[in-house]
């Protein structure tokens, strides 16, 4: 996806908040990668160690994309004219002048970057603190840590939608007997129980006793049964464009009788205010299946989803009285209401309107 001139797009609150930009594995030794970030284009690259290192995607001497450079010598060099940058982005080498020691002055912009779940991660604010994303969500980096849970990332999926109508979405059950009819829901079960939302003392929003009868709640569903969901959005230091459900059938979410759950997360990147880059980190009790199998079901109900959020207007998600037009809501929207109301307590800007 082509971004247009939108630098210096990010609100300052987003930047200190951490976004996924890649699938780790994305990133091969020696080679530099591409990628977006609320409209500020960055480059990945692995050094020597194997840490992952995030710049700027534009050489500070004449503004060539480092990403259509390579690694040299544990330092990635600019396709134009040669300048290596070591893994600090400090310059160390200008070809047309071997003699020459670059000044201190002389170095690539430079972000925070962090592999989790499946994903590197980066925060444009460097003065944000030493915070990991992975401090943000108990429940993931619990599924991350258990060797009981089978992990592997679906997607990246580009969107043109918002990141919060993304998440949204995400966090809404009463859908799923129409857009998923047969998969996750049919016309005969759209009645919803009275679930509860709360916010845990850390800042987590959670949606608890969510309830749904499911014809095909996984890929090895044999037969219809009701389960159980759990949702939450996680707090800072990571960006409220990411969520995490936890089911488990003919139980409370969390561990049903025999062991049995999935923890699904979605993480998005937002690439604009209205467009985003989506992955899921699928962490299952499932190892039977091959990675195609599972990924061919979560891209089947995905990609439902995605005309839908893709027909939205606005494509901004209306959370304030100024927005362009009014949004009504029922009892069956408490969750997204809650996640409309955190974005507006956090002071969330980018995507919303």
């Amino acid at each position: 996806m082509q971004l247009a001139d939108l630098s210096n797009l990010a609100p300052p609150l987003e930047r200190a908040c951490w976004h996924p930009v890649a699938r780790a594995d994305a990133l091969v030794a020696g080679a530099p990668f591409a990628a977006s970030l609320m409209g500020e284009d960055l480059v990945l690259w692995r050094d020597a160690s194997g840490a992952v290192r995030a710049f700027a995607d534009r050489c500070p001497h004449r503004g060539a994309r480092l990403s259509m450079g390579r690694i040299v010598d544990d330092a990635l060099e600019c396709p134009y004219h040669g300048w290596r940058f070591d893994a600090d982005a400090r310059c160390i080498a200008i070809p047309a002048l071997p003699e020459f020691t670059p000044p201190a002055g002389h170095r690539a912009c430079s972000y925070s970057a962090n592999e989790w779940a499946g994903l590197v991660w980066v925060r444009l604010d460097a003065a944000a603190g030493e915070s990991m994303p992975s401090q943000a969500s108990t429940t993931i980096d619990t599924a991350e840590r258990d060797a009981g849970l089978r992990k592997l990332i679906v997607g990246p999926y580009d969107v043109a939608a918002s990141a919060p109508r993304i998440v949204e979405n995400f966090l809404d059950l009463s859908h799923f007997g129409l857009v998923h009819e047969g998969w996750l829901g049919d016309r005969d079960h759209l009645a919803m129980n009275a679930y509860r939302v709360e916010t845990r003392e850390d800042g987590t929003l959670c949606a608890i006793d969510c309830r749904a009868w499911q014809p095909k709640s996984n890929r090895l569903s044999t037969e219809g049964s009701e389960v159980a969901y759990g949702y939450e959005v996680p707090t800072a230091p990571l960006a409220p464009f990411n969520a995490v459900l936890t089911k488990a059938p003919d139980a409370m979410a969390g561990h049903a009788p025999g062991g049995y759950r999935d923890v699904i997360s979605l993480f998005v990147c937002p690439l604009t205010p209205e467009s985003s880059r989506v992955w899921f980190r699928m962490a299952l009790t499932d190892f039977d299946s091959s990675d195609e199998e599972i990924s061919a079901f979560q891209h089947t109900i995905f990609t439902q989803d995605q005309p839908v959020l893709e027909s939205q207007r606005p494509k901004p998600l209306p959370i304030t009285d100024a927005a362009p037009v009014r949004e009504l809501h029922s009892a069956a929207d408490r969750m997204s209401s809650a996640y409309r109301r955190v974005l507006r307590e956090r002071g969330i800007t980018f995507g919303v309107c």
